[in-house]
């Protein structure tokens, strides 16, 4: 049996692959090349699973979890 805490567990700048599987679930329709780096981080911290501070965001984790994201979604 999963534990709702585990299954509800918080999102940090360091789970961008975690992160990137939300935003695929979320935005399931996305043409990748037309997403931006601030959609990103706009979908990113709306996720009601993100507890980080939006302040360490920066290009590099962005970046990361877009690439994350563009893979993920290459597989399917």
């Amino acid at each position: 049996m999963v534990d709702k805490q585990t299954e509800q567990s918080s999102l940090s700048w360091e789970a961008s692959f975690e992160i990137a599987k939300h935003l695929e679930r979320e935005h399931p329709n996305q043409v990748l090349e037309n997403v931006s780096l601030k959609d990103i981080f706009n979908w990113t911290v709306a996720l009601p699973e993100f507890r980080d501070d939006q302040e360490l965001a920066n290009d590099d984790i962005l970046s990361a979890i877009y690439q994350e994201w563009y893979e993920e979604k290459e597989e399917l």
